[in-house]
């Protein structure tokens, strides 16, 4: 088993193993079972909603419509989230909503018409855009929702983002529109949302750390490096070095990963199948300026400058002095791919070069009934991971996909409603998996039992 802080996944045919054994040397791979049993067969919802093995079961703790307590109602289109512990028996849980200027004719009539000098960005009448964050308080001791409310307005479909070391949530927003399109402000920025907010937040544009379709963000808690995903099909993968620990509105580095001594990777494998299964590709990382690119030119300029493409990097995690990140449409099926970052012993000082990092192409899907777009993930408490899946077709059949240290693959759960299923994060204690349905809004609290299979 590995640790919660360490995960393994897999898809399509191939698996990869001894994560704890060797970082990057050659390992054995293995056939991923279709009938793997893991928690048992799926049991069909009687509400309809998601199916679960039997002895889990769901509670819908907030969704779309129910009156929040600063008033509003809650907004649509749940998307990336993550889990704070406040104290010993209460989380919060900070919530993406990835919407854009145009679903305000949709929205509740409380936000056709909010007017509030927290908003980031605004109508030409001055309301706030509806994209932004909500904070869940929840207490894990009584299973129940003690608070619910707005913390971020204004900005502009806010996708992924990731947690930070020192109690806060990174909102994403995956747009760059700009004041030329109509708006007051530039969007496609990053912002720092603190975990014990009480309601909305004056919104900062961490403007250092790059503008562009930005995703997700993971942070080393050591070093205070984060390490942030693009969704292009022509992406690149970007570290921000800040100037102080913790402090990412102090400024710092932005760059862009290149695979050493080939300049222009790419490991989308798309036509030529470049990158293979398990190798391990040393790095470098090239310095980019204008970060704020006013042209929406960061992954072009960087690409000159050497750095590799990915497709459509999403999801990220830290793990146990390693990363992972998910490309949705890479591979040659572009079913996804999983990518895995080893950070130099040296990471972002001027030692780097003595013993570079490495980036190795983890999964590669095959098979879309195992493993199809993958996009936000986390870990379970027995060590598996659990991945979101996003498929992009007009009838969808998401899942939540488990994967254990061996390789094999599993459903976990279906989502039988026709949207995806978004934002997994696991409470401190390891107990209550939460999720979001995407739309119409609807976040679960899954509980059952997490260690009745180890794999």
């Amino acid at each position: 088993m590995i640790s919660r802080r360490q995960f393994i996944i897999s898809a399509g045919t191939l698996a990869f193993m001894g994560l704890s054994r060797s970082a990057f040397g050659k390992v054995p791979f293995l056939e991923v079972s279709k009938h793997l049993r893991a928690y048992g067969p799926l049991v069909t919802d009687p509400n309809k909603l998601l199916d679960l093995p039997a002895g889990f079961s769901y509670q819908v703790i907030s969704k779309l419509g129910d009156k929040m307590d600063d008033g509003f109602t809650v907004p649509d289109k749940a998307d990336g989230m993550g889990c704070i512990a406040l104290d010993d028996d209460r989380v919060v849980l900070v919530r993406n909503h990835e919407l854009k200027p145009t679903d305000l004719a949709k929205a509740d009539v409380s936000l056709q018409t909010h007017k509030t000098s927290f908003a980031y960005d605004t109508t030409v009448q001055g309301v706030a855009l509806p994209g932004g964050t909500s904070h869940i308080i929840y207490n894990l001791k009584t299973g129940k929702k003690e608070q619910e409310y707005l913390s971020l307005t204004g900005t502009i479909r806010n996708c992924a983002g990731g947690i930070t070391p020192w109690g806060s949530w990174l909102t994403c927003e995956e747009s760059v529109l700009t004041k030329a399109d109509g708006f007051k402000q530039d969007h496609g920025y990053i912002f720092e949302i603190p975990a014990n907010a009480k309601g909305l937040v004056k919104p900062e544009p961490l403007k250092a750390m790059g503008r562009f379709n930005h995703e997700a963000a993971a942070v080393d808690p050591t070093s205070g490096i984060v390490y942030l995903t693009e969704d292009k099909g022509d992406s690149l993968f970007y570290r921000f070095i800040p100037n102080e620990y913790g402090k990412l509105s102090k400024g710092g580095k932005l760059q862009a990963m290149v695979i050493k001594a080939q300049p222009q990777f790419d490991t989308r494998n798309w036509v030529t199948g470049a990158m293979p299964l398990q190798h391990s590709m040393a790095v470098e990382w090239v310095d980019l300026a204008q970060p704020e690119s006013p042209k929406d030119d960061l992954r072009i300029r960087g690409h000159k400058q050497g750095a590799a493409l990915f497709a459509r990097g999403e999801g990220i995690h830290w793990g146990e002095k390693e990363l992972y990140f998910c490309c949705t449409n890479g591979g040659q099926k572009q079913l996804g791919q999983v990518m895995k970052y080893q950070p130099s012993a040296f990471e972002g000082t001027d030692k780097e070069h003595l013993a570079p990092g490495h980036v190795q192409l983890f999964v590669e899907s095959t098979d879309k009934s195992l493993f199809n777009f993958g996009d936000n993930l986390t870990v379970a408490p027995n060590g598996h991971l659990i991945v979101c899946e996003d498929q992009y077709t007009d009838v969808v059949d998401n899942h939540l996909r488990g994967v254990t240290p061996s390789g094999e693959v599993y459903n976990f759960a279906r989502l039988t409603a026709q949207t995806e299923l978004a934002g997994a994060c696991f409470s401190a204690d390891g107990n209550t998996l939460f999720v979001n349905v995407y739309s119409p809004t609807k976040t679960l609290a899954i509980t059952g039992p997490w260690q009745s299979f180890k794999g």
